[in-house]
């Protein structure tokens, strides 16, 4: 209890909120897991880096959500701190030369709108995932043929020992869905985009177009981690669940989804440990069939 009073004590000092025992199902796009000591809805660098270094320190287990989009929480919940990089810590600053500095939490969406109300091309076929940028970049998120590391120029962090660094893109190692930022505790806390002068219109256009294609073939409607299983080399994981009759498969309240077969759903009240449990049949029964192994895509906090 003394360490969270600590914790308190500097998130007075800059303004930010500190929640106790916050269900951490109301902080992922899955709206599973239970809860964890405390949540911090992180507002600066200053601050994280600050309790970073505390928590080391007092040997407090930490971890960070953006949008929770990419994250499976377990029933459980965590024992630890989690640090929301969110709407506190999401400004955007447009820059010299088309780039563009985004902090952290600032939502995709919100950065694919702001960009194309200065005509600049170069977020559409990303306006449509359900992340932060932080997070995107800690993945190399992307879709539609593109990625993250075709924008992205640098990006300051905060390493294991709360040190505020920065990165040029060419030594993030991206490759697909993977950065020097993926498994690792550096948090990403600000994004510089290159971006291209394009005309509004055309890229409303083309925006529009992949928004379209997500509503039309993916399951939007119901709670789930996005993608759920990375792709495989040679093939693609909605094909092989698709060809091995797996749609509609579930249990409990999670669902392989009937509309897109590379989603795991929650139709009702699937718990963690229903989602992965799930997640190994179909694993199981697809390499069984094809011969092809799936992963699981999402980051499973415990």
């Amino acid at each position: 209890m003394e360490q969270i009073e600590q914790l308190e004590a500097i998130c007075r000092r800059y303004d930010c909120q500190l929640l106790k025992n916050e269900p951490l199902s109301k902080h992922t796009t899955f709206r599973i897991g239970g809860c964890c000591k405390a949540l911090v809805n992180v507002n600066g660098s200053e601050v994280l880096s600050e309790l970073v270094k505390y928590c080391n320190a007092s040997g407090i287990r930490w971890t960070v959500l953006g949008n929770g989009s990419n994250v499976l929480v377990s029933d459980e919940g965590y024992d630890g701190v989690i640090f929301l990089i969110g709407k506190q810590f999401s400004a955007i600053e447009f820059l010299e030369d088309n780039r563009v500095r985004c902090q952290a939490g600032a939502f995709l969406m919100n950065v694919a709108r702001a960009v194309l109300e200065e005509s600049l091309s170069g977020m559409e076929c990303l306006a449509g995932i359900p992340g932060t940028i932080g997070g995107a970049l800690y993945m190399n998120a992307g879709a539609y043929g593109g990625e993250m590391s075709d924008v992205v120029v640098s990006a300051d962090y905060i390493d294991e020992n709360g040190c505020i660094k920065t990165a040029l893109a060419e030594n993030m190692d991206l490759s697909y869905r993977h950065s020097m930022f993926s498994g690792t505790k550096r948090i990403v806390v600000s994004v510089e985009l290159q971006l291209r002068a394009g005309k509004y219109d055309a890229i409303k256009t083309e925006m529009e177009g992949y928004l379209n294609q997500r509503r039309a073939k993916q399951p939007l409607e119901l709670p789930s981690a996005g993608s759920t299983f990375k792709r495989p080399v040679g093939s693609y994981a909605s094909f092989l669940i698709d060809q091995c009759g797996l749609k509609g498969a579930s249990v409990g309240d999670a669902q392989v989804s009937v509309k897109h077969a590379g989603f795991v759903v929650n139709t009702g009240k699937a718990s963690c440990r229903d989602v992965l449990e799930l997640c190994d049949y179909v694993i199981e029964t697809v390499e069984e069939k094809t011969g092809y192994r799936l992963e699981l895509e999402p980051v499973l906090l415990r």
